[in-house]
């Protein structure tokens, strides 16, 4: 009945022209579509309110065969990176030997991947856990203002690590002087401002915005570029001020790590030794393997050009440096790092109890190694003074020879 009166509206509106075609359904469809956008956009515009409230993370939801292999895949790596971290924090904290401002902003570094990987990797477990892929548009912006705080810090306390491996290789009769625990709290703290104070403005300007066209975004996170392509205002102002924020927080620091590291090199290959060099590299070389897997993805992901096949390939490489990068540094620093090994080896022997019977039996293996020794000395002495340097030598070469007995 309904279906017969729509069909009667529509043929008292637009007589002599057959409403049950194809043609004309596709035509009022397209009609519609566009007017509704029309009016999202005049609503945007007037009522400065967001049309859109949810967006829909699509994740890797097309790969549905998946799901539980990869939400194992991603509980585990989420488990191994809180652990790793947090081991290297309380190793730095509980060893008196690693009271350096190397290991000082290494402990920052740990922290900051603690927080960088609980941004992301809880929610997206979540979503492929339950299925349900929508978050809310205020979550979408504050998950985009801790990422990329917690992005600028990285860069910064990168660029502070690199400047103190720089001192450390290259003006080491200084370094004691100059990276004192004064100046490494300060570098450290205005890490953690600047970067905070960057998206802090990103994300004030990017929460002004209205969302009136499409909610999916091909993404597991709320990064900047899906965002601001879904926005129906004007978004210049905010390209331009996130260039300029750029330029001043990221980029010189960007520059001061690479600085630091072609000095690093150079120095190194002037040592004239082969030990000095590996033992000069091995200090840095660590930290140059994290620089590396972190700029080099994030160059990857913002660098090339935006199409429908790039994007794939950017969620990809975001895997890199959002989940993996935070996962292997402890890996990195731990198994490349004598300190840090000799640390985790005293905390094992302290803290880990070890079955009593091997210790006493150690214990007594000792105590009759040296009782040992002791009766061995008392016996000899006598012999060795009874007789002259010319016997025992004689005695000596016959025994070695075994000629005498």
């Amino acid at each position: 009945m309904m279906m017969m009166r729509m069909e009667d509206r529509w043929q008292n509106l637009y007589p002599g022209v057959n409403t049950k075609s194809e043609e004309f359904t596709s035509e009022i469809l397209a009609a519609n579509t566009s007017s509704l956008k029309l009016h999202f956009q005049l609503h945007a515009e007037d009522g400065n309110q967001t049309s859109v409230t949810k967006f829909i993370l699509l994740g890797f939801g097309d790969l549905p065969e998946l799901q539980i292999l990869l939400f194992m895949l991603f509980l585990v790596i989420y488990f191994m990176t809180m652990a790793g971290n947090i081991l290297i924090i309380v190793l730095i904290v509980a060893d008196q030997h690693l009271h350096t401002p190397m290991y000082f902003f290494l402990g920052n570094l740990s922290c900051l991947e603690i927080c960088y990987t609980s941004t992301i990797l809880p929610r997206m477990l979540a979503s492929l856990l339950t299925g349900d892929r929508t978050i809310s548009v205020s979550g979408c912006i504050m998950q985009f203002n801790w990422f990329s705080s917690l992005a600028a810090v990285e860069c910064a306390l990168l660029a502070v690590m690199s400047y103190d491996r720089y001192l450390a290789i290259c003006k080491p009769l200084h370094y004691a002087t100059q990276m004192n625990g004064s100046l490494c709290l300060q570098m450290a703290s205005l890490s953690w401002i600047s970067g905070f104070l960057a998206s802090t403005v990103t994300t004030s300007l990017l929460a002004q915005f209205t969302f009136c066209g499409p909610n999916e975004i091909n993404h597991f996170f709320c990064d900047f570029t899906p965002l601001i392509k879904l926005s129906c205002s004007d978004t210049s102002r905010m390209e331009l001020v996130t260039f300029i924020l750029s330029s001043i927080f990221t980029l010189p620091a960007f520059l001061l790590t690479v600085t630091s590291y072609i000095s690093i090199i150079a120095s190194i290959l002037r040592i004239p030794s082969t030990m000095g060099r590996q033992k000069a590299f091995s200090t840095c070389s660590s930290h140059l393997i994290v620089v590396t897997i972190f700029y080099g993805t994030l160059m990857i992901v913002y660098m090339l050009p935006d199409s429908a096949t790039v994007e794939n390939l950017n969620k990809m490489f975001s895997v890199f440096y959002t989940v993996l990068t935070p996962m292997v540094n402890p890996l990195i620093y731990s198994l490349r790092n004598k300190e840090v090994n000799r640390a985790l080896r005293k905390a094992l022997v302290k803290y880990v109890p070890f079955p009593q019977k091997s210790v006493k039996s150690s214990k007594m293996d000792l105590v009759l190694r040296d009782q040992g020794s002791k009766y061995t000395t008392m016996y000899q002495r006598p012999q060795c003074k009874s007789k002259s340097p010319s016997e025992l030598d004689k005695d000596t070469l016959l025994t070695i020879s075994g000629l005498k007995g």
